[in-house]
């Protein structure tokens, strides 16, 4: 029997389907985590082989010695996840020390974690990106601003999702920003700002680099504001991939080399002519995230393919393939995420009762998630692009 190692199998909370998948698929699946177990849900306690509570994840000693115990007890450790951007660091360290070759270790780590290195990889994909500058001194930014122009955009460049992500439109908010966070010892990336809408391409890919699943989502809006301004959080999954995203989500997974992963990249489609990326239309390269989009996405996934990427990805585990059918039914599952400062036109209950037909999922959305993904969730399921923006339209307008 293959021994999997789960680090954080609680959160987000969705993730016990992970589990459960894999135990029906004959692992034996082992978690790590600091969450009391009582207090673990009921379907993950009767999932998990066993569980092993440290006082922190970030305790990597605690983590070593948890490790240690299983591997007393069970024998060698053939895979270790967590499927958790967060924790990407921590699984490559623990794979490395324990030699578990199913996933990436430290000397890969950095080509994926941080967001300059991400751009060689898209240019050996053929993928423009932005033209970008880290910023170690006052007079990095000052040259880079006066070679693009403003305004730019500036986030970590080793960082988790839309977090300390800002765009600078004038000297005075340059300024303000370098008084900030220059000596926070944090390393900032500075590139041009892209005129367009994000886009993603969302694959369960095999052993030989080839993907088993694909999908993706379209976000209409500026995630960056959704996270810095408290704008309501909107974005659908689209079964059906248009071939020239396809087609950069494969040259993508080639170029970083990706096996045995759920991975989620973030491309730009330009809406206006860019002199350094290309014409409107253009493919862009933003960032790549080897692991699932976060959230309740792949709930989204499956209401959108009408599949089960839980089931896909373990089978991906246990069997290199995926044992489900295609998906042959397709729609678009539209995510407004409602913030509890704000006042609707519409109450909550009128939208339930609206959109009664197309509600897949409703619930309150866990804190640690609520500054991406607003405070209260509402998943449909649509089948135009015409029906989502009217119901973005309901879902988003405000007194």
């Amino acid at each position: 029997m293959k021994n999997f190692v789960f680090l954080s199998p609680n959160f987000p909370e969705n993730y016990y389907l992970f589990i459960r998948q894999l135990k029906n698929n004959g692992l034996r699946v082992l978690g790590i985590g600091d969450c009391p177990f009582d207090d673990l849900r009921q379907e993950l306690k009767e999932d998990l082989t066993e569980y092993y509570k440290v006082d922190s994840l970030e305790n990597y000693e605690a983590c070593y010695r948890a490790m240690g115990y299983f591997i007393h007890k069970y024998g060698r450790i053939d895979w270790l996840e967590t499927n958790n951007e967060y924790w990407l660091e921590r699984d490559a360290q623990l794979r490395t020390d324990f030699n578990i070759t199913s996933g990436f270790r430290n000397q890969d780590i950095h080509a994926v974690k941080y967001k300059s290195a991400m751009k060689e990889y898209y240019a050996k994909a053929g993928i423009p990106t932005a033209r970008y500058q880290l910023i170690y001194t006052r007079q990095d930014a000052y040259d880079f601003v006066a070679e693009v122009g403003y305004p730019v955009v500036v986030k970590p460049d080793n960082g988790v999702g839309a977090s300390c992500t800002y765009k600078l439109k004038s000297d005075e908010n340059l300024n303000d920003f370098l008084d900030d966070h220059l000596n926070d010892g944090i390393v900032f990336i500075m590139e041009e700002f892209v005129e367009g809408y994000v886009v993603t391409y969302d694959g369960i890919i095999d052993s030989n680099g080839q993907p088993i699943f694909e999908t993706g989502n379209v976000s209409p809006t500026s995630i960056m504001d959704m996270v810095n301004f408290g704008d309501d959080c909107i974005f659908y999954i689209r079964g059906e991939l248009p071939e020239e995203l396809r087609e950069a989500g494969r040259a993508t997974v080639a170029s970083f080399g990706v096996k045995s992963r759920f991975v989620h990249f973030e491309f730009f489609i330009l809406t206006k002519d860019m002199e350094h990326i290309g014409p409107a239309g253009t493919i862009a390269g933003l960032e790549v995230n080897m692991r699932p989009s976060g959230g309740v996405s792949p709930d989204m996934m499956n209401y959108s393919n009408h599949t089960d990427v839980y089931k896909i990805w373990a089978d991906m585990i246990a069997f290199d393939h995926s044992t489900l059918p295609a998906p042959q039914w397709r729609q678009l599952a539209a995510y407004a995420g409602r913030r509890d400062h704000k006042n609707y036109k519409i109450s909550d209950e009128k939208i339930l009762r609206k959109y009664a037909d197309h509600i897949m999922q409703v619930g309150r959305v866990a804190d640690a998630l609520s500054g991406d993904m607003g405070n209260r969730m509402f998943i449909a399921n649509f089948d135009t692009v015409e029906e989502v923006n009217a119901y973005y339209a309901d879902t988003t307008a405000t007194e």
